[in-house]
């Protein structure tokens, strides 16, 4: 049994801790937040011991694995000591707040020899899964465009603050990068607009990022935390020999078009894409098996939304 501590009680910090009680193999025996009402109700819902802070918590060596799930400028901190206390550790995305922070942790993790993964957790979704594996089997042909749309309510608390968060590009846009990373490798250069870095609306936001792969692929990504309720994604990847098509608000949500085959919709079996990613890190921690997402896939998309950032702030292309 692999004994599990939580770093940072807030929304995500009780997700992981329900999927990791979902889990034979693992128990939440520890949690610590800055807020000692967040940390006290997550601890009544698992048992866990309350600690003061992260190195109190750290100091457990009854803790095997720490879930970090502290807002995003944390993260390095957080991580940092994890590894130096040999904890096996998966962190929330975006990686870290700069590219400097994002180095830190990937030292600190090679050095310590300790499982590290990134919770870019839309490659666990069915759908997303399914659209590599029909560009991969080269279904579409070769792929040529993508364009993504990620929307949502404007958020409340900490994910609002751009000095946390990043805004709207680094928080909720890196999700889609990772994505885009994973189906078509090296991004060469990002162009970005966007609503807000001016602050003049004050809960509205919206961002556009164009992006140009090494192979040849031409990337839009739209975010926005604009919509009166709710969140919805989709995507069109277009090749030389057909299109996927993905809305969420749709009933049968794939749809792949080919000039051979014609239309196919499909409608992929979804378990908790949150539970997927958790299983797949512990699995590798007890088989010893490298995770499907490495830091320095982390770190590369990190640096597409980085990009896109300076991008809106200076109205000027970004090379990578």
């Amino acid at each position: 049994m692999l004994k599990v501590g939580i770093i940072g009680a807030g929304g995500m910090g009780r997700l992981h801790a329900g999927c990791l009680g979902q889990l034979s193999q693992t128990k939440v025996v520890a949690v610590t937040d800055v807020k000692p009402e967040a940390a006290e109700k997550l601890a009544q819902n698992t048992g866990a011991r309350i600690y003061p802070d992260v190195v109190e918590l750290l100091s457990d060596t009854d803790v095997d694995i720490v879930a970090v799930c502290t807002p995003t400028v944390h993260h390095c901190d957080a991580v940092v000591q994890a590894a130096q206390a040999g904890k096996q550790i998966f962190c929330e995305k975006p990686l870290a707040r700069t590219l400097k922070e994002g180095r830190k942790m990937l030292s600190a993790v090679k050095a310590a020899g300790v499982k590290f993964m990134v919770g870019h957790v839309l490659r666990f979704f069915p759908e997303y899964r399914r659209a590599k594996e029909l560009i991969d089997s080269g279904n579409i042909g070769r792929p040529g465009i993508a364009r993504l749309s990620r929307m949502g309510v404007f958020p409340a608390g900490w994910y609002s603050d751009f000095q946390q968060s990043g805004g709207l590009a680094l928080d909720l846009l890196i999700h889609d990068f990772d994505f885009l990373n994973w189906c078509f490798g090296k991004p060469l250069r990002v162009y970005a607009q966007g609503l807000n870095q001016q602050g003049v609306h004050e809960h509205l936001d919206y961002a556009l990022a164009l992006i140009r792969y090494k192979n040849g692929v031409i990337a839009q990504v739209e975010g926005s935390w604009a919509i009166p309720q709710g969140w919805y994604t989709r995507f069109e990847i277009a090749g030389d020999g057909g299109l996927i098509d993905f809305d969420s608000r749709k009933t049968a949500p794939v749809t792949l078009h080919t000039k051979q085959k014609g239309l196919l919709q499909e409608n992929p079996t979804e378990e908790s894409p949150y539970f997927l990613e958790l299983h797949h890190f512990v699995d590798c921690i007890l088989h010893g098996r490298k995770p499907q997402i490495t830091g320095q896939d982390a770190l590369e998309a990190l640096k597409v939304s980085l990009a896109a950032v300076e991008s809106i702030q200076t109205g000027k292309p970004v090379t990578l």
